[in-house]
């Protein structure tokens, strides 16, 4: 049996979301690299390997582990609601934002992001606009009737030219094509939370 604090990424089920590099994991614990490598060396943190060697972390460790030891957990950065029915695209743009020192909340569909919205408001909203049930322009129309433009919205998508327009003439506060280009993502991003 491999020790838990020096088993492969490899073994069992992955799930892109819940694993975070060590650049990550010490973001979202607010602590340098060299302190969450410390902390893993004397099994303080559970520490996950790839078979290249790199280090890897389950976010649900790294909750257990603020909760246990009540290490700092880097929270004053503007939140983000994604909405999108591909678990692998909100995976991806959450470890861009949080790499970033954005919180992410994330949606898998327009009724959950409606829903997260009746609670806690966003800083912004990311949404895509081919979703089931409810689409995003759908949504787009309700957050604006909730929220005016006090919880503005980037809207993204895969067909970039006529979408781009629409989100413009719709109210939107920008738009980011699919797939993503993380810098064009977070200058989106910065533009409307600059910190």
């Amino acid at each position: 049996m491999v020790p838990a604090d020096r088993r492969s990424a490899s073994d069992g089920a992955l799930v892109a979301g819940d694993w975070l590099t060590l650049g990550q994991a010490a973001a979202r614990l607010g602590v340098a690299q060299t302190t969450i490598r410390k902390w893993s060396d004397a099994g303080q943190v559970p520490t996950f390997y790839t078979p290249g060697g790199h280090r890897r972390y389950r976010r649900d460790d790294l909750t257990d582990f603020i909760s246990r030891s009540g290490a700092p957990q880097r929270t004053a950065g503007p939140l983000v609601l994604v909405v999108d029915d591909d678990a692998g695209v909100r995976a991806l743009v959450r470890s861009i934002l949080e790499q970033d020192g954005f919180r992410v909340r994330e949606a898998a569909g327009a009724r959950d992001g409606l829903d997260a919205l009746a609670g806690d408001a966003p800083d912004l909203v990311l949404l895509d606009v081919l979703m089931p049930e409810i689409d995003g322009w759908e949504m787009l129309q309700q957050v604006q009737r909730r929220h005016g433009r006090a919880v503005p919205v980037i809207m993204f998508s895969g067909s970039v030219d006529e979408t781009a327009l629409a989100a413009k003439s719709r109210g939107a506060s920008g738009f980011v094509g699919k797939p993503f280009d993380a810098q064009q993502l977070l200058e989106q991003t910065r533009r409307i939370l600059p910190r």
